[in-house]
């Protein structure tokens, strides 16, 4: 028999003052069985970064020819494509091809830090592409404010992410390993 993924609720509050974005979503996120609480949590913290009402989640890990995340225009055209994890560069420059702008939210300490050694050189040929990274101890913290109904305040100003919810608070800082333009 089949795993059924856990169904998350996340009403969150953002209040991004860079970009000028306020607002309040009720989420649902289907976590997959084989998705770790870790990564289900940058996933919501990716999405928090890009609120928009357009924003949507994919089908994920069942999708191999979807992000994690999208924005689509009115023609469903991809004006923004959200990744996790440590793809593989074809699937980043097939997405760089699709999409107005793509996001890689990289994490897994060492294994990230190889990841990003061996790709590096390709990957900054792709002028749409934006790359940060969130250290192991960050994720951790993320992943402990995790719940299956969860109500978080996110505040975001000059690179900084901060997260509130009723118990904890975390602040979040990415690592900036390519941003977009700066390609070569």
């Amino acid at each position: 028999m089949a795993l059924k993924a856990t169904i998350c609720k996340a009403s969150v509050n953002v209040a991004d003052l860079d970009r000028q974005v306020f607002l309040e979503e009720t989420l649902t996120l289907a976590q997959h069985p084989s998705e770790t609480t870790s990564r289900l949590m940058l996933r919501l913290l990716a999405w928090i970064c890009h609120a928009d009402t357009r924003l949507q989640f994919t089908r994920g890990l069942c999708a191999d020819d979807e992000p994690e995340i999208w924005r689509r225009n009115d023609h469903q055209g991809i004006e923004l494509w959200i990744e996790l994890g440590l793809p593989d560069e074809k699937r980043l420059r097939k997405a760089s091809h699709r999409a107005g702008q793509v996001f890689l939210y990289a994490y897994n300490g060492r294994a990230g830090q190889i990841w990003w050694q061996q790709n590096q050189e390709k990957l900054r040929q792709l002028k749409n592409l934006t790359i940060v990274f969130l250290d192991d101890p960050q994720l951790a913290a993320l992943a402990d404010m995790a719940g299956r109904n969860l109500a978080l305040q996110a505040t975001l100003q000059d690179g900084l992410v901060w997260l509130s919810a009723p118990d904890r608070h975390l602040e979040v800082r990415f690592e900036h390993w390519l941003i977009a333009g700066d390609a070569q």
